[in-house]
């Protein structure tokens, strides 16, 4: 079958599943299968595949229409401009959090400590890590999973200076961070089940439940997070659109001064920071 006949066929099957971007997941989809960019499929589109290619397309097309995610079956995504391993173990990275990586950058000078609770696949840390001079970081997470996900793409990435730790939240974390970032759980407990079925069915439900009103992590982080920050200090959470006022009050009630909200690029509110003195 040829290149553009079988992305057709992918791009059909996954419209009437229910896919969202059927078109854009097709065409990743089939990237991936015959290692080429997207021009291939306009400048080469009657390009034969292999029955070997054709079988996987297929197979993987139709993991994309049970709503896998399409994270899932690459095993990997796009963050930040980097690579990051994926699976079923860990959050997939989404492109609101990198309003948070990019305000966290703004703050970072060299040689600072940074820590990423609640790290996952490590794309926070790791990135803030990629990006900045001479700075150490230490990501800490309650999922040995997780934790050698993260471990493997500090690994691929060449991040030397992370470290990883197991830790419900701040538990067994020591010293002190100049900087302290999380995308903790914030989807209201009641909710989880009216998400759509990506997430409700394959991210790790703990990375997704934050309590009766979604704000559990943020009072427990945020009352600990004093004792690792030194004066001047800063703490950086990613926040649900609607967690703005309520996280912002949470962080001024524990002593945090110079507190913003930040917007995200559709204009809804997903990153609170501010600074402990």
């Amino acid at each position: 079958m040829q290149y553009q006949e079988i992305y057709r066929q992918g791009e059909a099957v996954l419209k009437k599943a229910g896919i969202e971007e059927a078109s854009l997941d097709a065409r990743l989809l089939l990237e991936e299968v015959c290692g080429t960019d997207r021009t291939a499929l306009y400048v080469h589109g009657d390009k034969e595949l292999s029955p070997e290619q054709e079988k996987r397309y297929l197979e993987m097309v139709e993991l994309r229409a049970k709503r896998i995610p399409l994270q899932h079956i690459l095993g990997k995504t796009e963050f930040m401009g980097l690579t990051f391993l994926v699976n079923k173990d860990v959050l997939c990275p989404r492109p609101d959090t990198e309003v948070l990586v990019e305000e966290a950058l703004k703050h970072l000078h060299d040689g600072m400590r940074i820590l990423d609770i609640g790290t996952g696949s490590g794309c926070i840390l790791l990135s803030l890590l990629h990006y900045s001079n001479d700075c150490q970081g230490v990501g800490a997470d309650i999922s040995k999973k997780a934790l050698q996900v993260a471990k493997k793409n500090a690994e691929r990435l060449s991040v030397e200076q992370a470290c990883f730790v197991e830790s419900d939240l701040l538990d067994r974390i020591e010293g002190q961070f100049e900087i302290i970032v999380s995308n903790p759980p914030y989807i209201r407990s009641g909710d989880i089940e009216r998400l759509m079925p990506e997430v409700k069915d394959h991210d790790p439900r703990p990375a997704l439940d934050g309590g009766t009103d979604g704000l559990l992590f943020y009072r427990r982080i945020t009352e600990k997070a004093r004792d690792h920050l030194p004066g001047g200090g800063m703490l950086f959470y990613e926040i649900g659109c609607g967690q703005g006022e309520a996280v912002s009050r949470i962080m001024r009630e524990q002593g945090f001064r110079e507190v913003e909200v930040l917007k995200d690029f559709s204009g809804l509110d997903r990153v609170v920071f501010g600074t402990w003195y």
